[in-house]
């Protein structure tokens, strides 16, 4: 099994920036593809980055040259840098993980990822 723990959301103006952190613990975290996924209020649930186990990274188009995903695997920790945010950023932000593939070519889906945090709220004023 393994647990996620999101931390670092919170309120910042447009242009500014945040960093999310997901904490894992439980076995083999580093053979476990690691996903940025947010959710707006009333909105499906939807894919922002994902990060391999060798460290092949993909966004969704609407982050592309603003967030970055990154990956410690000592620390047992990734994180999503997230710069020159915009209203239409704010959502609660989920970490997600998942022993399948991740790919630089596609996204996998919501589904194929069995380990979830309870999300942390980005809220993100004009």
């Amino acid at each position: 099994q393994v647990q996620l723990v999101e931390s670092g959301g919170g309120s910042v103006q447009a242009g500014g920036s945040l960093k999310l952190s997901c904490q894992a613990s439980g076995d083999s975290w580093s053979n476990l593809c690691m996903a940025w996924f947010r959710q707006p209020q009333g909105k499906e649930r939807e894919v922002v980055a994902t990060i391999s186990t060798a460290g092949i990274k993909r966004y969704a188009d609407s982050v592309k040259g603003r967030f970055t995903i990154s990956r410690d695997n000592a620390e047992n920790t990734h994180y999503l840098q997230m710069n020159s945010l915009k209203p239409d950023d704010t959502a609660m932000y989920y970490c997600a993980a998942t022993r399948q593939y991740c790919s630089s070519d596609y996204f996998l889906s919501r589904t194929s990822f069995p380990y979830w945090g309870r999300g942390t709220q980005v809220t993100v004023s004009s």
